[in-house]
């Protein structure tokens, strides 16, 4: 009886071991039943968002929300000014209006997974997301005004959506959820496109 008792502990052990490959952190809890929600991609997408996740997600979306929120600070900024050349406007305006309403729903999926909305311990952003502009940064962006502003505009953005896009792909390799992976390549989709169309803007100025 105790080798039986001996053997299935081992077992169990090794089954939750397995179940928490692949996640880095701190979400040992969601790790059961994610497989079951990534596997069930039939119903809602809000029932997968709320079901399967891992680390991977958890430090995605946290990061995403508030660098989407800088590109939409920074699209403020330029919306805000006089003379910009049309192009621009139109562009931080489809910025604004795409990544606004995905702020709100990766938060929603950090309430339905129970995880908190920022990062503990990551209070410096530009430590842990790539192509986060600096307060200076943002400040000189703020400060310029017509083809300076339109320049810096454009050569600011280029850098946040690469690490947008850098962060993106790191959610398609490690990530588990089924929408966010999805969220993920869209984002990877649109704003390689507008990395294109900023780098073809920025060589007529």
């Amino acid at each position: 009886m105790k080798k039986k008792l001996t053997l299935s502990a081992a077992a169990l052990a090794a089954v939750i071991t397995l179940a928490g490959c692949g996640s880095n952190a701190t979400t040992g809890s969601s790790s059961m039943p994610a497989d079951h929600g990534a596997m069930s991609s039939g119903s809602a997408p809000s029932g997968s968002a709320a079901m399967g996740h891992n680390s991977a997600d958890t430090l995605f979306t946290q990061s995403m929300i508030p660098h989407h929120a800088q590109a939409v600070e920074m699209s403020d900024m330029m919306l805000g000014k006089q003379g910009v050349n049309p192009a621009i406007t139109d562009l931080a305006t489809k910025i604004k209006a795409a990544q606004g309403p995905e702020i709100e729903q990766m938060n929603g999926w950090l309430k339905g997974w129970n995880e908190p909305t920022a990062m503990a311990g990551h209070g410096e952003a530009g430590h842990s997301m790539s192509g986060m502009m600096s307060d200076d940064d943002l400040k000189a962006l703020d400060a310029a005004q017509g083809t300076e502003a339109d320049k810096l505009f454009l050569t600011q953005m280029i850098a946040h959506h690469e690490g947008a896009v850098q962060m993106a792909k790191a959610q398609i390799a490690d990530g588990q959820n089924s929408d966010a992976v999805k969220l993920a390549q869209a984002i990877i989709t649109a704003q390689e496109a507008e990395i294109k169309q900023m780098q073809d803007l920025l060589a007529t100025l």
